[in-house]
């Protein structure tokens, strides 16, 4: 708490200086249906700093990126967290470049999942569209030639996954016990995990493919009992995993893939997300852009599969206002072929002034079969709002 509340004032009160950037927002979640467990609420309120520092060592030789984010939350002790994003190192010499320290890496070209996004652990307590992530250890060491580049990551320390707890909305009826997680291997968190990834722009083409060998980000959640009460507990195996993005930029037309391969000890499966986004440019004269979205997600694993991507169809509308204040909207839907549920989202973002950004999201389970793996937060459609002050 004292660390968050530091952090919260270092960022209200920090001059403006070169190299200092970020955010401070206030951010607000409304859940208009009764809360479905013991001790859950309908608001959550909660504060956020996020900023970053980026200073040049040794006369621009080394670059310094310093990223600490803290959130400041009421009723949910899970979601008033503090993490360090990034603290890395970077160094460029000839076709050769390092990074040292905690970093995030974003590998994906899909617009409704990033499934073969597996370098850093994902911060669940933040949202559940798995675009917030926490910072990673790592040694990475990038080759640039004229067939691509080749990124070789050491991933020395691993991060376990956030779960919303007792008091917090979005999660099922059993409580996920964060501090008894289990591990595959017998060094646990202690684990080297190593990715070799290939990278190159052909033509029309946006390529990647990799190879990842460590612990895996997602966890299996087992029944266990703690000190007298029936919780999920987090198991994380280890996996190898393959995987493969491309994306074709055709004029008005992105053509997306996403590909991975994955093996462990109890089984092996695939799955793959891919589709187009087609946008209408100054949509009848009027100045605004129009993004149609359409991807289709399929995992081999079927109904067992523990995420509701198995055979499901994505669509979405994109609307850019094109104006000063940068108004965007965001629309979109999954419906599961099997089960016929329905789930939709809109996000829509604009600048106020020169500093100033008001987000807002609205989540909504249309209808969650008892089968699907979002049964158990049918009840928590919510809308979040939040104003961040930039700097």
């Amino acid at each position: 708490m004292r660390r968050i509340l530091a952090l919260l004032l270092l960022v209200a009160l920090a001059p403006a200086q070169a190299g200092l950037r970020g955010y401070l927002a206030a951010e607000a979640r409304w859940f208009p249906r009764h809360a479905p467990f013991p001790g859950q609420a309908e608001t959550y309120p909660s504060l956020v700093a996020d900023p970053e520092w980026i200073v040049d060592l040794a006369d621009g030789d080394w670059t310094l990126t310093f990223e600490p984010f803290a959130r400041l939350a009421a009723h949910d002790d899970a979601r008033q967290h503090a993490d360090l994003r990034q603290l890395q190192l970077y160094h460029a010499s000839g076709d050769w470049e390092w990074r040292l320290g905690v970093g995030r890496v974003f590998w994906g070209v899909t617009e409704s999942r990033h499934l073969v996004d597996i370098i850093n652990q994902t911060d669940a307590v933040e949202d559940i569209d798995g675009e917030d992530k926490l910072g990673q250890p790592m040694i990475e060491l990038t080759w640039t030639r004229d067939w691509g580049l080749l990124d070789l990551f050491i991933l020395p320390g691993f991060r376990e996954r956030s779960f919303p707890g007792r008091e917090g909305r979005l999660r099922g009826p059993l409580v996920v016990d964060t501090d008894h997680p289990e591990y595959e291997s017998s060094r646990r968190e202690r684990h080297i995990d190593l990715a070799l990834r290939w990278s190159h722009t052909l033509d029309v083409w946006d390529l990647g493919a990799y190879v990842f060998r460590g612990t895996a980000r997602d966890p299996q959640l087992l029944p266990r009992v703690v000190d007298g009460q029936l919780r999920l507990v987090p198991r994380y195996e280890i996996v190898t995993q393959f995987g493969l993005d491309a994306q074709a930029t055709l004029e008005a037309w992105l053509w997306k893939l996403e590909w991975i391969t994955r093996l462990d000890a109890d089984q092996n499966y695939s799955a793959a997300v891919g589709g187009f986004e087609y946008t209408f440019v100054d949509l009848a004269g009027s100045g605004l852009d129009l993004g149609t979205l359409l991807e289709y997600h399929r995992d081999t694993r079927g109904r067992a599969a523990p995420d509701p991507f198995q055979n499901d169809l994505f669509a979405g509308l994109r609307l850019v206002f094109n104006d000063a204040q940068s108004t965007e909207l965001l629309a979109g839907g999954f419906l599961d072929l099997d089960t016929h549920s329905t789930a939709y989202r809109i996000e829509a973002s604009r600048r106020l002034g020169d500093r100033w950004k008001l987000e807002g999201a609205l989540q909504i389970f249309a209808h969650i079969d008892p089968g699907d793996p979002q049964y158990p937060l049918r009840d928590d459609d919510h809308l979040q709002v939040s104003l961040a002050r930039y700097f």
